[in-house]
């Protein structure tokens, strides 16, 4: 019987949201949760589900602009420790971003697991910011190395969690940026009270702060008074911001 060689996975990208523009000025890659440990490959439908609608309304934000918005379909489901292989999708996806359109500034955008492998990823010369959704990060070890943080000097970071997240701990994700504040002053961390991982409860609020802080970093447009504020406080306040209840009803657009 003839072997048939396994087939190589690979990493891609799904289909830009809405009408693609004639010409693409920035990109935002969006990149859903996964496991710490699993070489199965994701449902893709599954995990675009959890980005699916942040990245619609990004593309519609930005559409003016020649924003191309893409889900990252990883390889494997898993983290995998050493192996990193969200972190190495996100970068490949980076990577593609600049073949098909060019020298253009990108956006990593991840959720949980996600949020790690957009950290990770940031020191790609195309990324110019990240935006990470309650990040799953490890618990801190002495016997192994801390989350790096270095790689993103140079670009605006933003993380938002939920204080009461089940899942992520968002203390982790505030000493993660507290050290990378030390080594970049474009970072910036929104806790949203009594919230939980889904970020459900201000949704509407979270989504408004992901628009209002791609736009910005993508396209120069202005930040909103809060993420300003918060870019620019000394740690630990713009560390601890509160997203205020209503947050977007009033920004200018």
């Amino acid at each position: 019987m003839a072997q048939h060689a396994t087939p190589v996975r690979e990493a891609r990208l799904g289909r830009a949201f809405g009408p693609e523009p004639t010409a693409v000025s920035g990109v935002v890659l969006l990149l859903p949760g996964g496991d710490e440990r699993s070489t199965r490959r994701p449902s893709a439908l599954l995990a675009a589900g959890s980005v699916r609608s942040l990245g619609r309304r990004l593309a519609r934000a930005g559409r003016q602009e020649g924003l191309a918005a893409h889900v990252v379909h990883y390889r494997y489901k898993g983290w995998n420790g050493s192996e990193a292989h969200l972190a190495r999708d996100a970068a490949w996806a980076a990577d593609e971003a600049v073949r098909r359109y060019g020298d253009v500034p990108v956006c990593l955008t991840g959720l949980d697991m996600g949020g790690r492998a957009a950290l990770h990823a940031g020191g790609h010369e195309a990324v110019n910011s990240v935006f990470a959704i309650a990040p799953w990060l490890p618990e801190e070890d002495m016997a192994a190395p801390p989350e790096p943080v270095k790689q993103l000097a140079g670009r605006r970071v933003l993380i938002v969690h939920g204080t009461n997240d089940e899942r992520t701990d968002p203390e982790l994700s505030f000493r993660l940026a507290a050290r990378a504040k030390k080594a970049n002053r474009e970072v910036c961390r929104f806790e949203v009270h009594s919230d939980r991982h889904s970020l459900q409860q201000h949704r509407d609020e979270v989504m408004c702060l992901a628009e209002d802080f791609v736009m910005g970093a993508l396209f120069d447009r202005a930040f909103s008074r809060p993420v300003e504020d918060a870019l620019a406080a000394p740690p630990p306040l713009g560390l601890r911001m509160p997203l205020a209840a209503g947050f977007g009803r009033s920004l200018r657009h």
